[in-house]
This record gives structure tokens, C-alpha cells and sequence, in this order.
């Protein structure tokens, strides 16, 4: 099995999103290629709850998404919610799975924060969301359901991806 240096990966997360990965714990799942695709980041950023466990760092699957998103995806998302009471049921389960594997992830120290950051964190869903009927962002829900968590709405997204990566190696040329 090959193994990744994790500052390298902070290095390349940093690139992907053209941004720093503060609180980052771990790639979740890489690319074929070996760049990660989606990571974990610890709950809490800066003293401050940070509700988003998995996080997608892969530009051609954010942009791919994004496509999806262009076309009205998290409406069609929101209404299959409001009507397919099984899917609206697996849906909040799996926004209650990622708060406890936050809390879990947590553990002891989220009786020692403050009330109000620890409540938020006990709930709010995936990336923050409070209403567990709405989609924020269909990144999210395909990040979650890499991340491990029985995610229906990612499981969908992933169905209508073409590619689960590039074809064309495009990390190489942003590590550059």
C-alpha cells in the first residue's frame, strides 16, 4: 500500500482549493492519480464550530457537480425530499450519522466547550445545514457519502457523475 506524507497532502488540499485546510485530519479517498478527492476536517476551526466533515478538494468533481447544481440539482434534490418520504427518511439519517460521528470524533472535548458552540454541533447536519429537509450544496452530500456516511442524495449525484475523476491528470498541472 502506498504511503502519502500528510504535509505534502496539506500542500496539495491547499492547491486544490486554493485556500488552507486548516483543520484537516485525514484524506478520506484519492483519485487514481493520488491526489485526494475528498478529505476530513476536525469540527472545529479557530475556537469556532466548523459543521463540514467532509470536504471535496477535487476541482474536476466540484466543477462536474457544480454542473449538476446549474441545472436546478439541489431543487429537483429538495422536491424528491419533500415527496419520497422513504428517501426524505434516509436523508435525515444520514444528516444525524455525520453529527454523530462528529460528536464522536469530539469526543470528550465537547462537553468542554462553550454551550452554544457545543449545541450547534450536536444540531446542525451536513456542513451546517439546519433544516434537514433542504440540500446546501450538492459537494457536500457527495463528499459525505465518500466519507463514509449512508448519504442518499450523494449516492444519487455519484449515479448521474459520468466519471468519478479526470481523465487528463488536471492536479498535475495545478501542483506546478
Amino acid at each position: 500500500m502506498e504511503r502519502f506524507d500528510f504535509q505534502e497532502d496539506i500542500k496539495s488540499v491547499r492547491k486544490q482549493l486554493n485556500k488552507n485546510p486548516d483543520n484537516m485530519t485525514e484524506v478520506v479517498k484519492r483519485c487514481s492519480y493520488g491526489y485526494p478527492q475528498v478529505i476530513k476536517s476536525y469540527p472545529l476551526k479557530d475556537g469556532k464550530p466548523f459543521p463540514t466533515l467532509f470536504w471535496l478538494t477535487c476541482p474536476y468533481l466540484f466543477s462536474e457537480i457544480s454542473k449538476i447544481e446549474e441545472t436546478g440539482g439541489v431543487r429537483d434534490f429538495e422536491l424528491k425530499i419533500e415527496s419520497e418520504n422513504e428517501f426524505r427518511m434516509k436523508y435525515i439519517k444520514a444528516h444525524e450519522s455525520e453529527i454523530e460521528e462528529r460528536i464522536k470524533i469530539l469526543g470528550n472535548e465537547i462537553d468542554n466547550l462553550k454551550k452554544n458552540i457545543s449545541e450547534r454541533l450536536k444540531k446542525v447536519g451536513i456542513g451546517g445545514i439546519s433544516d434537514f429537509t433542504k440540500v446546501k450544496c450538492l459537494h457536500l452530500h457527495y463528499a459525505s457519502k465518500i466519507g463514509g456516511i449512508d448519504n442518499p442524495v450523494g449516492e444519487e449525484v455519484e449515479k448521474i457523475l459520468k466519471n468519478n475523476e479526470c481523465q487528463n491528470r488536471y492536479c498535475d498541472r495545478i501542483m506546478e
